[in-house]
């Protein structure tokens, strides 16, 4: 794994009318790595998606991508620049079929030259669809359409993919699944942040967890020694995992 961070955030905050939802946050992730942000509902870690992404910009601090400046940039821009995010709830294109779904991914996103049918074959690999490529989005389940959020976000030629929960409400085979489909992204070259509230997978996958509270970084480490800081069992976990 390279040492090198893809994403640095540093001193972030966000209020929204006095309401404080993202205070002082700072931390970098490292290009190649899986990290996963987890803590209790209202802890901040939807802001703080939306604030990397540019659909909120912040009352302070910096992020910089790639060693570039992205704080308040336009959604848009720093698509292009090279980040994806995949949403919890797919919203695809009903009437398409899954390759076109992708291919409308792979028409957009990071700049520069792109091939757009292996872009979108790329896509549909990682996320274990080709099996399903003429298939319409309408016809897939839950976990289907999970898949194809996230191999649209792929082909847009990312280097960082924000994923926005992608185990929630899923069954046990379709999350192992997942947790597959982001190991390929992972090893791909393609750099992942997850929110994600599913302990078991998040424990599984993760090279360093984050952990948010009220707005506030508590914790920040890797999964086995996050999971034993007391403020995180205080917080968020409840009682000790039973780690092996």
């Amino acid at each position: 794994m390279s040492a090198m961070p893809i994403l640095q955030v540093e001193g972030l905050s966000k209020s929204f009318r006095g309401l404080q939802a993202i205070t002082d946050v700072s931390f970098s992730i490292l290009s190649g790595s899986i990290t996963s942000i987890i803590g209790p509902n209202g802890a901040g870690k939807s802001t703080l998606f939306n604030l990397i992404t540019g659909y909120l910009a912040p009352t302070a601090g910096e992020i910089r991508f790639q060693d570039r400046s992205i704080t308040g940039m336009a959604t848009n821009r720093i698509a292009t620049l090279g980040i994806a995010r995949a949403f919890q709830i797919a919203r695809p294109f009903r009437d398409l079929s899954v390759r076109e779904n992708v291919r409308i991914g792979a028409l957009f996103g990071k700049a520069g030259p792109r091939d757009v049918e292996a872009t979108t074959r790329r896509g549909m690999e990682l996320a274990s669809l080709i099996s399903l490529a003429d298939r319409p989005a309408s016809a897939l389940t839950v976990g289907q359409l999970r898949h194809l959020e996230v191999a649209r976000a792929i082909a847009t030629r990312a280097d960082l993919l924000l994923a926005d929960e992608p185990c929630a409400g899923l069954n046990p085979t379709e999350t192992a699944a997942m947790i597959d489909v982001l190991r390929q992204i992972r090893a791909s070259g393609v750099t992942v942040l997850l929110v994600e509230h599913d302990m078991p997978s998040v424990m599984e996958i993760s090279d360093r967890l984050l952990v948010l509270d009220a707005g506030t970084l508590i914790a920040d480490g890797p999964p086995h020694e996050v999971a034993k800081n007391p403020k995180v069992i205080a917080a968020y976990l409840g009682t000790p995992e039973v780690l092996p």
